[in-house]
């Protein structure tokens, strides 16, 4: 079956196309140590890991599922785990709780959202692009 012979009075039965959100953020503190506490936050309010990669030494990215009544938890989750959202990713991580709470009807609480975080590991000391300062000796 096409998508051209579904019926028109159908359109609730088709899956919905899930939206991404697209997240950047950095830690000063150890990838050994943000990382797990990161992944604990992400499975304690109820989000699927869907996919966890090296970009590079210094770089990783989650792609997460996670429902709409559940945005509150997991950027609280972001928080205590250490992550510092970029200026963007924290607007649209407002935006999202906002939506979740203050317009019920449009937000579909039971809507679920694919986030890709991707996460930066700094050294203390580095400029604002994140890489390190070298010391003269």
């Amino acid at each position: 079956m096409t998508m051209k012979s579904v019926p028109a009075a159908m359109p609730d039965l088709l899956p919905a196309e899930t939206p991404m959100v697209e997240l950047r953020g950095h830690s000063y503190a150890d990838y050994r140590q943000v990382v797990p506490s990161l992944l604990d936050a992400v499975a304690a309010c109820g989000c699927w890991v869907l996919e966890q990669r090296a970009l590079s030494p210094t770089m990783t990215e989650l792609r997460l599922e996670v429902q709409l009544r559940s945005v509150f938890e997991l950027y609280s989750g972001f928080m205590s785990a250490g992550v510092e959202l970029t200026r963007d990713s924290h607007a649209r991580m407002s935006g999202l709780c906002t939506v979740r709470d203050h317009n019920p009807r449009q937000a579909k609480r039971r809507r679920i959202l694919t986030i890709r975080l991707e996460l930066s590991f700094l050294e203390q000391g580095g400029s604002e692009l994140g890489t390190s300062s070298i010391g003269v000796a």
